[in-house]
């Protein structure tokens, strides 16, 4: 085991670098006591995320299908989204698995959080479970959302990503955490 002592790296300066809508990009110089070395480093700034882990009466965890445009591919994920400034991950949860979804469901609570990439972004995702759901309302999308819901059974979580149906990080992520607080 390697018991070499880390070295602190001091922020010099932060500067506003791109604003893109949905994150800024910041330039930040920082200097390593150890060593004297400067460098300067990228950050997404953003608002924290939550995913829903919605789950019905009969133990099948709501998903949604979506188009990505990083990948180009469609995506199988728990439905989710930003959280808005001063908005809670439980109240942001419960609005986007309504929006996304129309489901609603009871006992809502964070059961883990995450930063999606530490080396890049500085934003947590929240992971909410809800209990109890079922569908109640229409959904209503963003402009350019268009997702279809799916209902997959707790049994099959683990083989839909052995199978690589489900890829996406933090949805592999939120379901990891799932299993674990259910003891699956």
């Amino acid at each position: 085991m390697n018991s070499r002592v880390l070295s602190e790296w001091k922020r010099l300066s932060d500067d506003l670098h791109a604003d893109c809508r949905i994150f800024d990009v910041r330039k930040s110089r920082f200097h390593r006591r150890s060593d004297q070395k400067e460098g300067d480093f990228f950050v997404l700034d953003t608002n924290d995320w939550v995913n829903v882990l919605a789950v019905t009466k009969n133990e099948e965890l709501v998903l949604v299908r979506q188009f990505r445009f990083g990948t180009e591919e469609f995506s199988l994920e728990p439905p989710g989204g930003v959280i808005e400034k001063g908005e809670s991950p439980v109240l942001a949860g419960e609005r986007e698995l309504q929006e996304e979804t129309g489901f609603a469901g009871k006992r809502a609570k964070v059961i883990g959080s995450v930063f999606p990439n530490s080396a890049i972004m500085s934003n947590r995702c929240h992971f909410l479970l809800v209990e109890e759901v079922e569908e109640t309302s229409a959904t209503s999308f963003d402009p350019h959302e268009e997702l279809e819901t799916v209902l997959i059974p707790l049994s099959e979580l683990k083989n839909l990503v052995k199978k690589e149906e489900i890829t996406h990080s933090i949805a592999l992520n939120g379901i990891f955490h799932l299993l674990l607080h259910l003891g699956l």
